[in-house]
Formats: structure tokens, sequence, C-alpha cells
């Protein structure tokens, strides 16, 4: 929290089917003293068309240095860049200049489901043995189960599968631990065949997307304990757990109530032995003219806030929660992890606001969807696409890609920085990730 500031942001780039353009990963000026600040300085295009870039991170974080597993000559250096739609991983290198990273390394989608048993490659964190991959389908591209596999640390070679003992877990989506307790916990989206092409509507409210938290046993990579939220909770998606090692809570987004559309975040813990949740936030639906909502929202008159990220700073105070269907970025104050108090909320976009930027003439389509928190926690960066089948079923008007920033308060409070704002066009943009680290890659053996 005390490094210097970020000077640079790495922010994939999606071109959605039928743009016959390929994939990227951008390059955006953050330092404030530069004279191309709030602008993007370099795209580094992806050899193939159709990839769908998502979740990607760094090789290595401050997990590097557990006791257990040390490997202090890692640097964080390569980006590890997943593709969802067609199961290749890029490995990018950002030295020697950072603003001109370049592809050193490309796992092909026959070599990733040959040695691992998976594809759809959503979700990357370093670890302190190596690099760990969330995947959400099959090695035949079918239906599961999804899981986790292994990247290693030096030469980026598939490992293989990392459960050992599955039990009962079949969906996958994000996943997280407390590594002083040799627990791992993982959550649920759904299938590829829920996903790719946009939301199943008569799956959604079958209750047939992902509502349960597992927890494993690190070590041995043995599934220990489930937790079902329930099934109308529909899809249990991004985990932030504290940072500090010491603690053992976190708190995990649930995108939609099949029963009113409402948004919830659910925080979990250790009682006696065992792990439990408790819903601690609902954010409710807004209701709306069926004559300004999508298809797929008309019959039911209301814009449902859909909580598709979450994040929390390093400080493991304040908790950053991207409302894309309703156009807002709120900040809660969760020093009790159990009693979250709203501190502040900006209003950007949205299915039926579309509140516009001070730097954007005009509505804007999207809201709040990734979100980036600066390590010294006042600057929140956060862009607006999901996934491009997604997008194109909340947002049938279409989609121009965009970058904004919030600025926070120390000691609670957000707003809009009315200078910052990245116009990407056509180019849709999703995941950002930080030069020096950021508040959703690191994970800490040390209190400090």
């Amino acid at each position: 929290m005390q490094a210097p500031p970020e000077r640079y942001g790495y922010v994939s780039a999606l071109n959605p089917s039928g743009n016959d353009r390929p994939d990227a990963l951008n390059v955006v000026d953050l330092d404030p003293a530069s004279p191309t600040y709030g602008r993007n300085i370099h795209s580094l295009q992806m050899p193939y068309n159709g990839d769908e870039l998502h979740h990607f991170g760094w090789n290595a974080c401050s997990s590097a240095l557990c006791p257990y597993a040390p490997h202090p000559h890692l640097e964080r250096r390569y980006l590890i860049l997943p593709a969802l739609r067609t199961s290749r991983i890029y490995v990018v290198d950002t030295r020697p200049d950072p603003t001109r990273p370049h592809i050193v390394k490309i796992i092909e989608p026959e070599e990733l489901m040959a040695r691992s048993g998976y594809s759809r490659p959503h979700t990357v964190h370093c670890g302190p043995d190596a690099i760990y991959v969330s995947a959400l389908g099959s090695a035949n591209g079918g239906d599961g189960p999804g899981g986790i596999f292994l990247l290693d640390h030096f030469s980026f070679d598939v490992i293989g599968p990392w459960e050992i003992h599955r039990g009962s877990q079949e969906l996958a989506y994000d996943f997280w631990w407390h590594l002083a307790e040799d627990v791992l916990m993982s959550s649920e989206w759904c299938r590829p065949e829920q996903f790719e092409n946009g939301v199943v509507p008569e799956d959604l409210l079958a209750n047939k997307y992902g509502h349960r938290l597992h927890f494993w046993d690190l070590r041995k990579r043995r599934l220990d304990q489930t937790v079902d939220i329930g099934p109308e909770n529909q899809m249990l998606l991004e985990l932030r757990p504290a940072h500090d090692p010491r603690k053992t809570h976190g708190f995990a987004g649930v995108v939609v109530s099949t029963v009113d559309l409402s948004a919830s975040i659910w925080t979990w813990f250790r009682e006696n032995g065992a792990w439990r949740m408790r819903k601690v936030i609902t954010i409710p639906a807004v209701p709306a003219s069926a004559a300004d909502l999508p298809p797929i929202l008309k019959a039911f008159e209301a814009v449902p806030p859909l909580v598709t990220d979450i994040d929390l700073s390093l400080d493991d105070r304040f908790l950053y929660v991207s409302c894309w269907g309703l156009g807002e970025l709120h900040q809660y104050d969760v020093s009790d992890p159990v009693l979250p108090v709203l501190t502040g909320k900006v209003d950007v976009g949205g299915i039926v606001n579309k509140k516009p930027h001070a730097k954007r003439n005009g509505s804007l389509s999207g809201g709040p969807q990734m979100v980036e928190i600066s390590r010294d926690g006042r600057r929140i960066y956060f862009t607006n696409s999901l996934y491009s089948a997604w997008d194109d079923q909340f947002y049938p008007s279409g989609m121009d890609g965009w970058m904004a920033k919030a600025n926070a308060d120390p000691d609670g409070g957000l707003e809009l920085d009315p200078g910052f704002f990245i116009d990407f066009g056509e180019t849709r943009v999703h995941q950002v990730r930080l030069e020096g680290g950021d508040a959703s890659t690191d994970s800490f053996c040390y209190p400090s």
C-alpha cells in the first residue's frame, strides 16, 4: 500500500464476433504527470480472431514469499491471458518496456485440453507453488465438470488438473484461498452452453445456474465442505477473501435472485469448525417501463442490479460492488464484515439511466463491470463489458467500450473523476491489471 502509485494499466479488449478483428491487450497511461495521461497508448493485437479474452492475471505476486513454497526470485513480469471462447492462453512479457508488452508463448487449446482435462480457461491467480487457472468446461469442450489447473511458474507449461478428490463439485467460476489456513474456495457460474451464446432464460428461471461455494483442503486438493446458499440465488460468482492472513472471512457476489431480481453480497466465515455464509447486503431491482427495457427483461418491468464484480481494498476496509444493470458502483465499509455500511456511490451508464460521463457527450451503454483498486485504495478503475453475448442481450442497442475512474476518500466516500474517461469505440474492454499489482490479484502469508 506504501508503494509508488501505478503508472500504467493493462486492459483486456475484445472485438465481438463479426467484427473481424482480434482481441487486444491495451496499455493505458495512469500517471497524472504524463502528457498522455488517461489515454490508450498501445494495443497489443492477438494473432487470432474470436478469443474473448477474460480474467487475466500476473504470473507472480506476494504469495511467492509464502514460507512453505518460497519463490523470492520470481518477478511480477508476465501477464497470463486466458481466452474464454477459444481456450487459448497467451503469455505476455511486460519487460523491458512496460508500455510495449509482447507475446512470448501461446498455449493452444489442444495442448491445454490434453494436459489439464479442461477447456474454457477463465480466471488466473498467482499462487505460491504455481499459477492457478480456473476453467469452465471439460477437455472436449463439453459441459463439465469445470475446475482448476496449474501452470509452471517458469516455463508456463500446463502441469495438469489441480483437484484430486472433487466430490460433488461440477460447476466452476472464481476461486481464492486463505493461504495460512490451507483452504481454497471455489464458486459456480454455469456450463459452457449456458453462457457462450448468452444467458439461457429458461435455465435461469429454473435455478440451473450456480449457487454453491466450495471449501477445499488446499494442500490435499480435496473438497471438504460445500455451502448451498439457496437455488434462487443464481450465479454465485466473484470471491474476495480478506487480505490479512490472520482473518478467515471473505465476500461473495450473487448476480440475481429469481424471487425478486435483487442482487446480494454474502460473507463467509468459520464457526465451530465449519464454514458458514450469511447474506449481508441486498440490492433491490428498480421498477422500469417495459418500453425502456431489453427483450430479456420486458416481462419483469424492472432493472436488476446484476452484481457482476466486487473488489476489496488491501486494508480490508472497503468493498466495491459493481451493479452493471443499474449503472452504479457502490462502496461499503466492511470493517465489520457482517454489518456493511454503504459509504459511497457513483452513477454512470445503466440499462435504463444510461447516465453520461462529463468527458463523453450523450448517454452511455454498459455500466460499471470489472473493478480494480489501486494499492493505496485511493483510485478505483472500472470498465463496462461483461461478455460479448451477454452485452448484446442486456444492451441490445449496441455497446462501445469505455474505462472510467472513481476517487475514494480514505475515510469513506466515492466521487466519479470527471477528467478520466477512455473511449475505446467498438472495442469492448473487460479486466484491468495495474503495474505493481492489484487489490484483486495479491494474496499474502504475512500480516505486514
